[in-house]
């Protein structure tokens, strides 16, 4: 259940409530809105407990709520969460573009991509260093290695980084190199993953699973968020259908739904949403129409010969570049913020395709 304070409660009484609620047995979640502060209640309460507060000073109502997900619901948390990551905001009418390769490959190549990255105005490196692959004889990445590959890269370039972990075990090491850590597909119910990640303060993108409903994602993010890290976004990947023209089929609809449902912030992956590098432009526009807090984005600069085999669902630096042009003028249509750094053109003369 949730407690909504009356208008303009002193900071005094609202922990007063608080401790009440705590002495009945119960957590309670103090979320400070615009115009009210709701205090989430969780844990399994004494029926009594919510006619007894409706009853006290300066409570205005106490609502049930019936999901399963607490934290990460709206009800609980009525404004939008906006995550600060060293002065990049993430969240609310923030526009953030995440860009680089699928795998991190060779110092050279993760310097050159996040110098590209930077230039055309993205705000966070990306690139795997564990790969987790459908084959096992497929290229499962370069390990800890990519990763100091990376951090470096992301120094240099005044860029933040983000890159998969795979198991509870690697948390810790990567937490120490990247500065958000990405849930991928297939770990998105692997909650030993999803427990550690909550003992931490790393931000971390929670990627839907390909058969996963809105409730079964927001249940996966309650896993983290229960556990004390509240820094969680939501990514949409694209979803498994009958539909084979396209690696996955990108659920679009799932952006303002989870945005309806969650305060969280919400990225979209037009990259492996479609698998089709001439889909990537409109779907990543698409999904900033549809209201998507940022974009994660697979850019490579020789995608034909990429390690992974995943080139064809990688865009060209230019294309890159291009794309953010145009996010920046999208960005002022629908309300979005989007600081993106200007560079000059010739920035780019350097590669050629």
């Amino acid at each position: 259940m949730i407690v909504i304070t009356k208008p303009e409660v002193t900071e005094e009484r609202i922990n007063e409530i608080a401790g009440h609620i705590l002495r009945a047995g119960v957590q309670p979640h103090v979320s400070r809105g615009t115009d009210r502060t709701v205090i989430g209640i969780i844990g399994q309460a004494d029926p009594a407990l919510a006619e007894h507060l409706r009853s006290m000073k300066d409570v205005e109502n106490v609502i049930k709520i019936s999901k399963s997900y607490k934290l990460a619901s709206r009800d609980f948390h009525p404004d939008d969460t906006v995550i600060d990551i060293k002065g990049v905001k993430i969240g609310g009418d923030n526009l953030v573009v995440m860009g680089g390769p699928c795998a991190v490959e060779s110092p050279r190549q993760i310097d050159e991509i996040a110098r590209l990255v930077k230039n055309a105005g993205g705000q966070v490196l990306r690139g795997g260093a564990f790969k987790p692959r459908t084959g096992p004889y497929s290229f499962q990445g370069i390990g800890v290695e990519g990763l100091v590959m990376m951090a470096e890269a992301g120094r240099k370039h005044g860029l933040l980084t983000i890159t998969e972990v795979m198991t509870p075990e690697y948390v810790d090491i990567c937490a120490e190199h990247a500065d958000i850590l990405q849930v991928g597909t297939r770990n998105m119910q692997n909650f030993d993953l999803l427990r550690k990640l909550g003992s931490i303060q790393t931000p971390v993108l929670l990627k839907r699973g390909f058969s996963a409903t809105y409730d079964e994602f927001l249940n996966a993010a309650e896993y983290i968020l229960a556990g004390g890290n509240p820094n969680v976004m939501l990514c949409e990947r694209g979803i498994r259908t009958f539909e084979s023209y396209t690696r996955n089929t990108l659920d679009l609809a799932a952006i303002p739904v989870l945005q309806s449902l969650s305060h969280l912030p919400v990225i979209s992956d037009p990259s492996h949403g479609t698998g089709r590098r001439e889909l990537i432009e409109p779907m990543a526009k698409a999904s900033v129409a549809a209201g998507a807090n940022g974009l994660i984005i697979e850019m490579h600069t020789d995608p034909d010969n990429s390690s992974t085999g995943d080139g064809v669902q990688s865009l060209f630096p230019d294309q890159f570049a291009a794309l953010l042009k145009d996010l920046e003028k999208l960005a002022e249509v629908v309300g979005k913020r989007f600081n993106t750094v200007k560079e000059p053109q010739e920035a780019f003369a350097v590669w050629t395709r």
